[in-house]
């Protein structure tokens, strides 16, 4: 079995604030490893010891990554969203709560035309977020959804 795991890159060391943002909505095991707690430390600036090489944010099989260290900077567009499937009503409309604080909301949530109950914003650090509640209803094919 493959597991597709997200990886966000982020600029001007925002790795480490972002993470933890997620961490206060999500909850779940935040975990992080700077340049200087790694072996191409000796390698790096001054400046670049404090960054996130590599970050993990993991409750039961949710689970993403991100850094501050790529080889270039991050540009933040519009090819690829973060999509969840909520497990409720009541999750779905706390999660997009969260998610909007300081973002800016292109979709608010409402019953879209499958049933479901859908939202799409960007969050404060520019990261598109897609969230999706679906009853559970013997019609819907769940392959089908987001």
């Amino acid at each position: 079995m493959v597991q597709l795991n997200p990886y966000l890159r982020f600029n001007d060391g925002k790795c480490r604030e972002a993470m933890n943002f997620y961490k206060e909505i999500f909850g779940g095991d935040l975990t992080f490893q700077t340049v200087g707690e790694s072996p191409m430390s000796k390698e790096m600036p001054a400046e670049a010891q404090n960054k996130i090489m590599h970050a993990t944010l993991k409750r039961g099989d949710f689970q993403f990554f991100a850094s501050d260290m790529m080889r270039d900077k991050a540009t933040i567009g519009d090819n690829i969203s973060l999509a969840l499937n909520c497990e409720s009503e009541e999750q779905i409309k706390t999660l997009f709560e969260k998610l909007k604080g300081g973002g800016e909301v292109f979709m608010p949530l409402e019953k879209a035309f499958w049933g479901g109950l859908f939202g799409m914003l960007t969050d404060k650090y520019g990261i598109e977020w897609m969230l999706n509640y679906q009853e559970k209803s013997e019609k819907v094919d769940k392959d089908l959804l987001v």
